[in-house]
């Protein structure tokens, strides 16, 4: 069960970090001025598609994250013989660009789909919306890296929960580091 864990935080790791770049991002003073958003002020049914926290900053660095984040995982699979003890995925038939991109435009996409739905249901930004806010980018990552490699369905079980449980902890971490405003 430890190495079913292990592999869901590695695997999904580009996707939690892109999650995380998006909101980082907005922090960054240089950054702010990157903020236009991905609905371009479009509005549907009389209210935003998805709304101001949805930036194209926030997608480039959730890719770039994403990215980064996956090359840097190839690049430990190979140094360190522990490491793929732990993951049956094979890094050296993994393109870390395709695969990173993949899973940070997801947690995005995926987290923008719900923003849509949360804006037609009325929902103010920021406020949560149990239990979509937790699962929106693991969808979104998981539905996305579907178009290059499948795992086994347990694997995605065991991704699933772990990654749900860990959003409302960081989110949690990131209201008492001041950079949130709520605790969940």
């Amino acid at each position: 069960m430890v190495e079913a864990v292990f592999f869901s935080l590695w695997f999904f790791a580009p996707a939690g970090f892109a999650n995380l770049a998006a909101f980082a991002s907005g922090k960054i003073k240089l950054l702010r001025k990157y903020n236009y958003p991905v609905d371009g002020y479009q509005k549907f049914r009389k209210k935003r598609i998805f709304g101001s926290h949805k930036t194209v900053r926030g997608f480039i660095a959730a890719m770039f994250v994403g990215i980064i984040i996956c090359s840097l995982q190839q690049l430990f699979y190979y140094s360190f013989p522990m490491i793929r003890s732990l993951v049956w995925l094979h890094y050296n038939a993994i393109n870390p660009v395709l695969l990173g991109f993949l899973l940070g435009f997801g947690a995005l996409a995926g987290d923008a789909v719900k923003s849509f739905f949360k804006r037609q249901a009325g929902i103010q930004p920021g406020r949560s919306w149990f239990p979509f806010d937790q699962i929106d980018y693991i969808v979104g990552g998981v539905a996305l890296s579907l178009l290059y490699l499948t795992l086994p369905v347990l694997d995605y079980i065991v991704l699933f929960i772990v990654w749900f449980l860990m959003h409302p902890l960081i989110t949690f971490i990131g209201f008492l580091f001041k950079l949130r405003r709520r605790p969940l």
